[in-house]
C-alpha cells in the first residue's frame, strides 16, 4: 500500500505533466486511444465516486460555519465563468461546435484540483472545499441550464438529457462514495491516499481520448483554441480575486474564491461534450486544453502567493 501511496502522491504531483505527455502521444498515435472516447462517463463517474469518498459530515459542517464565503464563490462561480465563456465565443467568433465547447467548460462546477492549488497557496481550504461541494451537488441542475441559455444561439442544448447525464455521473457517484465512507470509515481511510492515482489516470484517459478522436481539428484550430482557454482561466482567476476583495473577505478567502472560480471540472466538460455533441467531437477539446493550462497556472500563482503574498493576509 505505501508504494502506491507513494506512486498517487508522485501522479498528483506531476499531473500536468501526464496530461500533457498523452495528449502528444494520443495526437501522433489517435489509433491507441479513440477506444476510450465511448467509456469517458464511466471514468467520470469513477472520478466523483472518488471524490464522494474524501467527503465527510464535517464537511457540510464547514459551509453552516460560513454560508457567506461558500454562497459567494459558488454564486461567482457560476456567473464569472459562464460569462466569461460567452464574452470570448462572440469576442473570438469562434466556429458553433468550438463555442458550445469553451461554454461547457465555463458552466461546469469547481475543480477538485482547486482543493490542493488552494492549500498550496495557503489559502482557506475549507472553504474551497465546501465551494467545490456544493457547486457540484448544484451542477445537475445549474450546469445544463446555463449551457442551454448561453449556447443554444449556437448548437441545440437539451436540458432534460444533460441534467440526467450529470445525475448519473456526477451527482450519484458522489452520493454512494459519501455512503460508504460513512459505513466503512476505517477501511476507506486506508486507501483515501491512492484516490489522486485514480483521479489522474481518469483524466489523463479522458483527455487521450478527445485529443485522439480530434487530430486534425485540433492541428488546424488548436492555437485559438488554447488563447481563448488561457484568457477564460486567467480573467477567472482575477476576477474571482477582485470580486472575494469587493465583498472584503480576507485575503485567505480571496485566494480561496480566486482559485476556485478559475478552475474548472473539466472532466466534465469533456463527458458531456463528447456525448452531447459527438458528431462534432471539437466540442471536447477547450475542456482538455484547460485541463492542462489550469493545472500549470493554478500551481504558479500558488507558489506566488505561498512565497510573496502572506504579508497581506487579513488585509
Amino acid at each position: 500500500m505505501k508504494v502506491l501511496e507513494r506512486i498517487s502522491s508522485i501522479a498528483g504531483n506531476t499531473f500536468a505533466a501526464w496530461v500533457i505527455l498523452f495528449a502528444v502521444v494520443s495526437f501522433l498515435f489517435p489509433g491507441g486511444f479513440t477506444w476510450i472516447a465511448p467509456h469517458v462517463s464511466i471514468l467520470l463517474g469513477i472520478i466523483m465516486f472518488g471524490m464522494g469518498l474524501t467527503l465527510t459530515p464535517k464537511d457540510f459542517k464547514e459551509v453552516l460555519k460560513a454560508p457567506k464565503s461558500v454562497f459567494i464563490t459558488v454564486l461567482a462561480q457560476y456567473i464569472i465563468m459562464p460569462l466569461l465563456a460567452y464574452g470570448l465565443s462572440i469576442a473570438f467568433q469562434l466556429p458553433p461546435e468550438v463555442a458550445v465547447g469553451v461554454i461547457l467548460v465555463g458552466c461546469a462546477p469547481g475543480g477538485t484540483a482547486s482543493n490542493v492549488i488552494t492549500y498550496l497557496a495557503k489559502g482557506n481550504t475549507a472553504l474551497s472545499v465546501s465551494a467545490t461541494t456544493v457547486s457540484t451537488l448544484l451542477a445537475p441542475v445549474l450546469t445544463p441550464a446555463l449551457t442551454l441559455l448561453l449556447a443554444n444561439q449556437w448548437m441545440p442544448v437539451s436540458f432534460k438529457e444533460m441534467f440526467i447525464q450529470i445525475l448519473q455521473v456526477v451527482l450519484l457517484p458522489i452520493i454512494l462514495g459519501f455512503v460508504i465512507r460513512l459505513l466503512f470509515s476505517k477501511q476507506v481511510e486506508k486507501s483515501i491516499s491512492v484516490l489522486p492515482l485514480v483521479s489522474v489516470i481518469g483524466i489523463v484517459a479522458v483527455a487521450a481520448a478527445v485529443v485522439s478522436v480530434n487530430k486534425d481539428a485540433v492541428a488546424t484550430s488548436g492555437l485559438l483554441i488554447f488563447g481563448v482557454v488561457v484568457l477564460h482561466n486567467i480573467l477567472g482567476l482575477l476576477l474571482g480575486f477582485v470580486t472575494a476583495r469587493l465583498f472584503k473577505l480576507n485575503f485567505s478567502d480571496q485566494k480561496a474564491v480566486s482559485i476556485e472560480v478559475g478552475m474548472q471540472n473539466s472532466g466534465l466538460a469533456s463527458t458531456l461534450a463528447l456525448t452531447f455533441f459527438s458528431a462534432t467531437p471539437i466540442a471536447a477539446v477547450p475542456s482538455v486544453i484547460f485541463s492542462i493550462w489550469h493545472n500549470i497556472s493554478g500551481p504558479i500563482l500558488a507558489t506566488y502567493w505561498s512565497k510573496y503574498g502572506e504579508k497581506k493576509n487579513n488585509t
